[in-house]
């Protein structure tokens, strides 16, 4: 036994002296992460600060990433007024969501201006300027959790009126089909709904945060056809004070 102890110990001994240099390594890695200074910074301005409500103005908007040699975006420019909603249509690869993604700043145009509420996005505050934006992403992005907890996420109050609107505008009639409902669990990468399932919690999602501004970034390209024209007549209906975006590669 004593033998067994002593050699026990040198095997750990050892096994230490190789999980060292990983963990070390690992460290650094993580260390760089945490001591970069974020390039996206904050202005000074409040959205309470503008009359203007769910605008958005592109003023000769060109755009490249920070690595790329060529520009993706050149020159756009367009207005979408409060109520309104845009379609922006192109083939796979045309720069639909790096357009959008100047809206919330995830990425600062290299030239030209981006206006939200006749205020241009590098004078807001991130967070303000972000809880104006709603995004039903591409990817349907769904948490370990409940589908309450899903489509209330970001949120510190519960309307279960507003809810069950956002549910109705989605047309995720199966929710009410589930044993328990709102309350019906969800796996991790809501791996135990379909594609069309996902999306259309996704949607309810974007629905719910109640935004002036929604975006759909090819949200409805998992939905039947059928489906597709139900929710966009619903958001037409529910939604007309406020400014949709919709992203689609089919017209």
């Amino acid at each position: 036994s004593y033998a067994m102890q002593v050699i026990m110990s040198f095997l750990m001994l050892s096994m230490i002296f190789i999980m060292y240099p990983r963990a070390q390594v690992s460290a650094q890695r993580i260390a760089e992460v945490l001591d970069t200074k974020p390039s996206i910074k904050d202005g000074k301005v409040n959205s309470d600060e503008t009359d203007k409500k769910g605008e958005i103005e592109f003023k000769n908007v060109s755009f490249k990433y920070p690595d790329g040699d060529d520009y993706v975006l050149k020159n756009i420019s367009f207005t979408a007024h409060q109520g309104e909603t845009v379609a922006i249509i192109g083939s796979t690869g045309s720069g639909k969501t790096t357009m959008i993604n100047l809206i919330p700043r995830f990425y600062d145009a290299t030239s030209g201006e981006v206006l939200v509420n006749g205020i241009n996005v590098l004078d807001y505050k991130v967070k303000d300027l972000r809880n104006l934006v709603a995004i039903a992403s591409q990817k349907a992005a769904l948490f370990k959790g409940t589908i309450k907890d899903n489509i209330t996420y970001g949120s510190s109050t519960i309307d279960q009126e507003r809810m069950d609107m956002a549910l109705d505008i989605a047309k995720a009639d199966f929710v009410k089909d589930l044993e328990q409902g709102v309350d019906s669990m969800v796996a991790q990468g809501g791996s135990n709904f379909s594609g069309g399932q996902k999306q259309r919690i996704s949607i309810a999602r974007a629905v719910y945060k109640n935004a002036p501004i929604i975006i759909f970034d090819d949200t409805f390209s998992a939905l039947d056809y059928k489906t597709d024209m139900l929710v966009r007549k619903k958001i037409k209906e529910n939604l007309k004070d406020t400014t949709v975006i919709i992203i689609a590669q089919r017209i």
